[in-house]
């Protein structure tokens, strides 16, 4: 399960997949882990004592969590991200406004990933909460991002990572993705028509530091229903302001 690293530390690896079993499982005993993993319970077991130990998980009964000092990690990496304070005030003020789920997400990694989420009072529940990592291509933050990031970076993102396909609507060939590419640099905008979730539609807008580089795209996203595939009006106007307003910001902080 360890990716990338060519030299990879087995040990610091496998404590790695132990915490992250145990959040897929929402927690679990010593022996689920030893059976997910295919791994010696002693070898779990010294693991996850450690890990106790060192407060990076808890143990209720003999049942192992994730324990909450990831969240101050997380909110550290997240104010870093100087476009994080900055842009929080404009997602509450588009969800208020469209009365839709509004997001702002940054590219790491290669991944999408959220770090900010508003619902308005018509929003539907979705899972871009902070932290929710989503490949590029399939979202229309991620696809406003790819439009504005070098091609040689966009270029080792596809090799590296692929083009999975997450609904029958994602764009997987890259020659097609291209050209949608170049459609969003025309048209300043960028459109998730069910790409990613069934029935979810997204329109995006990049947001650019005071040197022109894409830092991270902010997005109103509902039911397809209430969502035009080809936006114009209001929302598309709300986007813009929002996004002239966060470059101000950023350019003046």
């Amino acid at each position: 399960m360890t990716r990338e690293s060519p030299t990879p530390v087995r040990t610091t690896a496998r404590s790695f997949d132990i915490i992250e079993t145990l959040r897929e499982l929402d927690g679990a005993r010593l022996t689920e882990v030893s059976a997910h993993l295919d791994l010696p319970d002693s070898t779990v077991h010294n693991h996850l004592r450690t890990l106790v130990q060192r407060g990076y998980v808890v143990r209720d009964d003999n049942t192992y969590y994730v324990s909450l000092q990831f969240l101050d990690f997380g909110e550290y990496a997240r104010s870093r991200r100087k476009v994080y304070e900055l842009a929080k005030s404009e997602i509450d003020k588009l969800a208020d406004e469209t009365e839709e789920s509004a997001n702002l997400l940054v590219e790491e990694g290669g991944h999408g990933v959220y770090i900010y989420n508003a619902r308005g009072g018509d929003a539907i529940p979705l899972d871009t909460h902070p932290g929710k990592r989503v490949p590029l291509h399939a979202t229309a933050l991620g696809k406003v991002i790819l439009a504005y990031l070098p091609e040689s970076r966009v270029n080792e993102i596809f090799d590296r990572l692929g083009l999975p396909a997450e609904t029958p609507k994602t764009i997987t060939d890259r020659e097609e993705l291209r050209t949608e590419l170049e459609r969003v640099r025309e048209n300043g905008r960028a459109v998730d028509d069910e790409e990613r979730v069934p029935g979810i539609r997204c329109v995006a807008v990049a947001i650019k530091n005071e040197n022109g580089q894409v830092i991270g795209a902010i997005s109103v996203s509902g039911p397809a229903s209430r969502i035009d595939a080809d936006p114009d009006g209001s929302l598309l106007d709300d986007l813009l302001r929002a996004k002239n307003i966060i470059e101000l910001k950023l350019a003046h902080a």
